[in-house]
């Protein structure tokens, strides 16, 4: 009941807000056809946006689902109103003005109402005889027998209207707001369409950074010993018939120059995708990365069931990368590790007690982190105030 009555007030008050905003935005809207008010417009929709985002906060609270709103309030009137969302604030308004006042009053007065049922009754005594109280059915109060007997069934059908309908009206007024201030299913099939390209044009760029760094690998390293070991093997074979001596040298080079490709080759294939996840799983291969971290590390990680092999890869990686940034740049004395798979998302968070002030344009891998994940139509985030802590985190959708 106590959060219905608030409810309720908010959406009265929401109401009056509106009330005072819509003629003052259609004054603004006048004025800016000569270009006076266009210095205030981008003010009144930004408050109009906070408005707006705070009746969609209570109104997926109430209905038990997020409302999106605004992604930044910034901007000159031409980008505020190129915003989706402000045109969707634009068209509540309006409707809130009439839809606020009357629900909000309604469902407040349902639920104060009985507060005052009795002792309005009460007073009964206060009218003169030939004009009593009349209450339900207009019935007169003309006593105290008629006045307590009749202010108990009006209280009983004031509480009856504050328990059963109050809440209908707080949960109608949601709807309309909700209805009225969340995004269509074209505009979220628009957004989406938007997000794909997007990610998919950073998986492209990806892999081809990936596979340039996998040619300039295999380019400097492992082409570059073969070449040499190709030499000595040339040399070798020179020299066979007249210095033995010689050609074992070259031989024993050409072995150290093979194992050293190898080792080399190993290294370009791991960073492909490392054999442990595919010997001991993502919780192996994490715990691996935990051991071999020089920072004393808490992890945890549990059975995790099958996971996608593009998903394992991605969630090794970022927990790799970002324990390398935490050794190299936040002077942390530990890091905490947390993997969980809620349904067909796998979440990973990684906390460190260091400086905090981490940023993508100073080269810490956090840009090409964000790419992985966003390849993988996951959420990438960084959280990492001055003096820390920072908090690395991804979802990312592992079902079949």
């Amino acid at each position: 009941m106590v959060e219905t009555l608030r409810y309720c007030l908010g959406t009265l008050g929401t109401g009056i807000i509106a009330a005072v905003m819509l003629p003052v935005m259609i004054f603004t809207a006048a004025l800016s056809l000569l270009g006076v008010g266009l210095l205030a417009l981008p003010h009144e929709l930004r408050w109009l946006a906070r408005a707006a985002d705070f009746e969609r906060r209570r109104a997926g609270a109430r209905l038990g689902r997020t409302v999106p709103g605004h992604e930044r309030l910034g901007g000159q009137v031409r980008e505020l109103l190129a915003d989706p969302a402000t045109v969707r604030d634009l068209r509540w308004l309006p409707v809130n003005l009439l839809a606020g006042l009357v629900l909000g009053t309604i469902g407040t007065g349902f639920i104060l109402i009985p507060l005052l049922a009795v002792p309005t009754v009460a007073l009964w005594w206060l009218f003169p005889e030939d004009d009593p109280m009349r209450v339900i059915a207009n019935i007169p109060v003309t006593n105290w027998g008629s006045a307590i007997g009749l202010g108990l069934v009006q209280l009983l059908l004031c509480a009856v209207l504050a328990v059963f309908v109050a809440p209908r009206i707080a949960d109608l007024s949601a709807r309309i707001s909700a209805l009225l201030l969340a995004p269509s299913t074209r505009e979220k099939l628009t957004e989406r369409v938007e997000t794909l390209e997007e990610t998919r044009a950073g998986a492209v760029d990806a892999h081809g950074a990936e596979l340039r760094r996998i040619e300039r690998d295999l380019h400097d390293g492992t082409q570059a010993r073969l070449v040499s070991i190709a030499m000595r093997l040339g040399l070798a074979e020179q020299q066979l018939a007249r210095d033995p001596q010689a050609v074992a040298t070259l031989l024993a080079e050409a072995r150290e120059g093979a194992e050293e490709a190898m080792t080399e080759l190993r290294g370009v294939l791991r960073s492909m995708y490392p054999p442990i996840l595919a010997d001991r799983g993502l919780e192996g291969a994490l715990a691996a990365v935990a051991a071999n971290c020089p920072l004393p590390v808490e992890l945890d990680v549990p059975t995790l069931g099958k996971l996608p092999a593009p998903v394992e890869a991605a969630a090794y990686f970022v927990v790799n990368e970002a324990l390398t940034n935490v050794v190299k740049h936040s002077g942390a004395t530990g890091a905490q590790v947390t993997v969980t798979r809620i349904g067909d998302t796998l979440s990973v968070i990684v906390l460190d007690n260091g400086r905090g002030g981490v940023s993508e344009e100073r080269g810490t891998g956090v840009a090409g982190m964000r790419r992985r994940i966003a390849a993988l139509d996951g959420q990438f985030m960084v959280d990492s105030p001055v003096g820390g802590p920072t908090v690395v985190a991804m979802d990312c959708p592992c079902g079949s």
